[in-house]
């Protein structure tokens, strides 16, 4: 399913896109500034982001700029305003689209879709790096300095969808999707098994990153700080 995020202050426009992209079959997360928006991102995979320009706290502008530092996910603005000089700052600040109030619904689907496809169709990085560890998605070896590790393939697509979206946290729901696919009918356990498995291995070569368990939510890949 996917996972658009919408942040605004004013509940009412909350509301009426949740009720309209839930209708459209999207899984909507709600925040109402840019400091809530942000710890959702932390914790949950959104492919999109709907985010007001005026709201405490944090305006659009900066949100855009933190999403657009942290996150590989496509931004739409929306603004009360229709000054070219809103625009100009909200395009310098990362977002892909703009959408001034009031707008139809309809208006923001068509978009949201358009987003999704434009990013959907972005070449896939082949090779990673955090550190001095590699990770090669054409040859699937992980290089670690002067050494090369093969991993189970399961092990190894594991890594690297991990360390492609280093910070964000993920369910065992949602890794499983992501990795075995939607018609695995084992249980979550497996996550777990796999990710021992690899700080298991991984342990002994690199301290370039960290899998951490999130308690209560799922697993997150963090780089070692300097």
């Amino acid at each position: 399913m996917t996972n658009i995020l919408i942040v605004d202050d004013d509940i009412h426009i909350l509301n009426l896109v949740r009720i309209h992209l839930s209708e459209q079959g999207y899984q909507v997360f709600q925040a109402k500034d840019g400091m809530e928006a942000l710890e959702i991102l932390h914790k949950q995979s959104c492919h999109l982001a709907v985010v007001d320009v005026m709201m405490p706290f944090m305006d659009g502008f900066t949100l855009t700029k933190e999403i657009r530092t942290r996150y590989h996910i496509p931004v739409i603005l929306l603004t009360a305003k229709n000054q070219i000089e809103d625009k100009e700052q909200g395009f310098d600040a990362g977002t892909d689209d703009y959408l001034v109030k009031p707008f139809e619904p309809k208006e923001l689907s068509f978009r949201i879709r358009a987003l999704l496809r434009r990013y959907d169709k972005q070449p896939e990085n082949t090779v990673l790096r955090i550190g001095n560890t590699m990770i090669n998605k054409k040859s699937y070896e992980v290089t670690i300095e002067d050494k090369t590790i093969l991993l189970p393939l399961k092990e190894f697509e594991l890594l690297y969808f991990l360390m492609a979206n280093p910070i964000q946290v993920f369910t065992r729901d949602h890794l499983i999707e992501q990795i075995w696919g939607f018609d695995y009918e084992g249980d979550e356990r497996t996550v777990d098994v796999h990710i021992k498995r690899l700080r298991e291995r991984l342990l002994t070569y690199t301290n370039d990153f960290q899998i951490k368990t999130v308690r209560g939510v799922g697993y997150s890949l963090e780089a070692k700080r300097e």
